[in-house]
């Protein structure tokens, strides 16, 4: 049993603290990508999380070596703006270099928009894509011919096992999860290898995370693997899809895969964010987003 943290005292983010977390998460039912415990969970060690309780609100803190302190949007019921505002004097005592809330969803960033003492900026490479699932699982009409083309393409060349990810899976997953890093350098970039250690981590835990995860092989080798859960009653999150560059229609393949066989019952799907890379930018659009889940910055000035 995960020990709760009061407001004076925050922890560091810990497997164990998954029932708590994903029990408070689920009475808010979160729009973004980032207030969900896997996802959380992944970048614990990337922005060193820890959280804790205020009354009824559930906050989360990271501290970044070169992003500094900062908060996510308190998690709670009712009108957050007056834990939003305390939140924002707690970080300036705490010494943050910007007191800010980070990720914020929309509906918390207008009721600051028009308060003084405070600004408000929207953040366009952390919006989330979300689609209509049956459009990614359809991919109907002329907008999606080309999708359809990538995996008629290769289907026409190679046999393929599509698979649940299950635990005694994980290491062969890990294995191309590494051999994707090697062709993209996540050693020399900090944001991969900060995913890449959540990967291992997520594969590591699978059977305590409670994740639906697929893989596809191709002439009995994993080249293929995706990952999600449900983000809110609604919505599926997919928090990792990762192909082997030699086999590019894979992508799209298990996109749909996935999406046609685990997730019926959900109407949305969140891709999550863009981070500003213009490759996986034109991706995400390419898929054509019913909407783009905005998200703010909300600073405390003075």
């Amino acid at each position: 049993m995960a020990t709760i943290p009061l407001y004076t005292d925050p922890k560091r983010l810990e497997l164990s603290d998954r029932a708590p977390l994903v029990e408070a998460l689920r009475r808010f039912q979160p729009a973004t990508s980032e207030l969900n415990f896997t996802n959380l969970f992944m970048w614990r060690e990337y922005y060193q999380t820890s959280w804790c309780l205020w009354d009824q609100w559930t906050l989360f803190l990271m501290e970044h070596r070169d992003h500094g302190l900062f908060a996510m949007e308190p998690v709670g019921p009712g009108d957050r703006v007056e834990i939003a505002s305390r939140l924002l004097g707690w970080l300036r005592e705490k010494g943050a270099r910007r007191p800010r809330i980070e990720r914020a969803g929309k509906e918390l960033a207008l009721a600051f928009q028009h308060r003084g003492g405070y600004q408000v900026d929207p953040v366009r490479e952390h919006f989330d894509y979300v689609y209509l699932r049956s459009d990614l699982v359809g991919l109907a009409g002329k907008k999606y011919h080309a999708k359809r083309n990538h995996i008629n393409r290769f289907k026409s060349r190679w046999a393929f096992e599509y698979t649940p990810i299950r635990p005694e899976l994980a290491a062969e997953c890990l294995d191309l999860a590494r051999r994707w890093c090697e062709v993209n350098a996540c050693a020399e970039d900090l944001s991969l290898s900060g995913e890449a250690r959540g990967i291992a981590e997520l594969l590591s835990g699978w059977s305590d995370l409670s994740l639906e995860g697929a893989a596809i092989r191709v002439e009995g080798q994993i080249q293929a693997i995706t990952v999600g859960e449900k983000l809110n009653d609604q919505t599926v999150v997919i928090h990792v899809e990762k192909a082997n560059p030699e086999f590019p229609e894979l992508y799209t393949l298990i996109n749909q895969q996935f999406l046609e066989r685990a997730w019926a019952e959900l109407p949305w799907v969140n891709r999550e964010q863009d981070l500003g890379d213009e490759g996986l930018r034109k991706a995400k659009l390419s898929y054509h987003p019913d909407h783009l889940e905005e998200k703010y910055t909300i600073s405390l000035l003075g």
